[in-house]
């Protein structure tokens, strides 16, 4: 079948990008006789614009204008079969667009399904600055990507996702097509853990989730394959300005290559210097900022960063670009730019055990799993950290 987004896109020259003509057709496919002002209101576009989007649809069959705006039979082939929308839950799909953060019966529900999911992921690796999202923080992204338009029908890649992005995202669509897999979405799942990676897949394969997951290092630049491919992207990125740069060069380089495409990119609450440094990143790549979500993520054992973080909704533009495109060989995580020793003492024994990169144990973690090696207990008290 034709692209016909792509085609009117051609005609109209739409500087917002191809979604919103797409999300224009989607629009009028969940609510017949939309007028073209609601149209506009709701696209954030001129009204002239809107009608000029309309008059193409028309031309090709896709619209008429019969007591407000509505799909032909051919529009509602194209949305259902092209865009993904066949047998979706109409009732849930609307429901949760007009009140995406209200505890619906069917979110709770899904929240009940992940709980074991979660608790049961690989212990986070703190030298790679992972830190566990909550499973209200994993569904409420899923959510806010229903919300935005870049869930149905969509490539979707999580760029690092020991916080189960992907996972929630597609128990969202399980329950949007009534438990089958009727959806033309694919997911994508990028991370260098490959505990994670192999727990996500063997997750996906046990629920018939469209989730592909692949071991990557991102220092090192994307295979072509990569590169073009998505719709959208999740991330998380480490704490520091050269990790942040990494991973949103290596997603820019993966998004289509078009406007207005929507990167969810999770940090931590900075000063206002560091957040200043982060805005010019974001210039310098040419991105925009949409929208600041301030704590929106919530994650366990986290207090470096008050186990909060905000999310923030950046669009590509015209003249968006990755500033890493070769292999990168700097420091990356926060314990690779500033090395810090803690000291724990033995909640039993009392005796006190260093950790830190240099150290035997590089993690609270390992030595809770070991235990202390003079009275095997796994309980330990933070003493006092140190930089060197």
């Amino acid at each position: 079948m034709l692209n016909y987004i792509e085609e009117v896109n051609t005609n109209i020259k739409l500087e917002e990008g191809k979604k919103t003509i797409e999300d224009i057709l989607v629009k009028v496919y969940f609510e017949e006789g939309i007028s073209t002002k609601e149209l506009a209101r709701n696209s954030i576009l001129p009204i002239p614009i809107v009608a000029a989007i309309k008059k193409e649809f028309i031309k090709k069959g896709l619209i008429i204008q019969d007591r407000g705006t509505r799909l032909t039979a051919k529009g509602i082939r194209f949305v259902e079969e092209q865009l993904g929308f066949k047998e979706i839950n109409r009732a849930l799909y609307m429901k949760l667009l007009m009140e995406p953060w209200k505890e619906h019966k069917e979110i709770i529900e899904i929240k009940e399904e992940l709980k074991v999911i979660f608790n049961n992921r690989p212990q986070v690796d703190v030298t790679i600055d992972q830190s566990k999202s909550s499973v209200d923080t994993s569904l409420k992204r899923a959510i806010l990507s229903l919300k935005n338009h870049t869930l149905i029908g969509k490539r979707i890649l999580c760029i690092g996702d020991d916080d189960l992005v992907s996972v929630a995202l597609g128990f969202l669509l399980k329950r949007l097509f009534n438990n089958t897999i009727c959806h033309n979405t694919k997911i994508t799942v990028m991370d260098i853990d490959k505990r994670v990676t192999d727990y996500i897949s063997n997750i996906a394969i046990k629920e018939s989730l469209p989730i592909e997951c692949k071991c990557v290092d991102l220092r090192i630049p994307l295979t072509d394959d990569f590169k073009n491919q998505f719709d959208c992207f999740f991330t998380d990125p480490p704490y520091t300005l050269k990790g942040m740069n990494l991973f949103l060069s290596r997603g820019i380089e993966a998004l289509k290559d078009d406007s207005g495409l929507t990167i969810y990119f999770s940090y931590a609450h900075k000063s206002p210097d560091f957040q200043l440094a982060m805005q010019k990143y974001f210039l310098s790549m040419g991105l925009m900022i949409s929208e600041v979500i301030a704590r929106f993520n919530a994650y366990e054992g986290a207090g470096v960063i008050g186990n909060t973080g905000q999310m923030i909704i950046l669009k590509t533009t015209n003249v968006t670009k990755s500033l890493i495109q070769t292999s990168y060989k700097g420091p990356l995580y926060t314990g690779e730019l500033k090395t810090t020793i803690r000291f724990y003492r033995c909640t039993k024994c009392g005796e006190v055990i260093k950790v830190g990169v240099t150290e035997k144990f590089n993690t609270i973690e390992k030595l809770k799993s070991k235990g202390c090696y003079k009275c095997n207990n796994q309980a330990f008290k933070l003493m006092k950290r140190i930089n060197i």
